[in-house]
């Protein structure tokens, strides 16, 4: 058989998704610490400073203070600034935003990454011989079962082989590697068939 199971468009749109998000997350963690919120906190600084005289010593002017949003309003709207009033912004706040956004960049960025290394994978089948995403090779005839326990729920079947003595496995993931189910398939007939071989002989023994 011939068979070349490339990446699949359902598993490409997936992970392009899970990237997206990730690295969006990514992105807006670090606006919030590098522009926005430093933007804000100087905007609480002028809000301190041109209400401080409409909020009682030891408090800090808050919406609930009808006065304090009355001269943020007329402020703001002199100095063309947002009309809502700001939120203090430390620089724990700050340095909490930057190190969270770095991180989830740097996961985002990895796994981007990974998603270029997978898309230079496959799985082959030519003649007897099927290569595994990772380069391992298994003969057809060597297979001896078909694990499909996961096929319904994830398109995943595991063909048991024998090598030197022991088993092994080669994962065959049809939602990943869209062509792999030719080769669970052929499998199948070939272990089907030498069932059939060997039971006549085994029922004369």
């Amino acid at each position: 058989m011939n068979v070349h199971a490339r990446i699949s468009k359902e598993w490409r749109r997936r992970m392009t998704m899970v990237a997206l998000m990730l690295n969006g997350t990514g992105i807006w963690f670090l606006y919030d610490g590098f522009i926005a919120w430093p933007a804000e906190a100087a905007r609480y600084q002028q809000l301190v400073t041109v209400t401080a005289e409409v909020v009682a010593p030891g408090e800090k002017p808050t919406d609930k203070n009808p006065a304090v949003v009355r001269a943020w309003t007329s402020h703001a709207e002199k100095n063309d600034l947002p009309t809502k009033l700001p939120k203090e912004r430390t620089p724990g706040d700050l340095s909490g935003q930057r190190i969270i956004g770095g991180i989830v960049m740097a996961f985002g960025l990895s796994f981007v990454g990974w998603i270029a290394l997978q898309h230079r994978k496959s799985v082959r089948a030519e003649g007897d011989l099927v290569t595994g995403p990772d380069g391992e090779t298994v003969h057809l005839d060597s297979i001896v079962e078909i694990d499909r326990r996961k096929w319904h729920s994830k398109g995943i079947a595991y063909a048991i082989y024998e090598k030197d003595g022991k088993r092994r496995r080669l994962c065959l993931d049809d939602h990943k590697f869209i062509g792999c189910e030719e080769i669970i398939l052929e499998a199948d007939r070939r272990i089907a068939a030498r069932a059939a071989a060997s039971g006549p002989s085994d029922a004369s023994s």
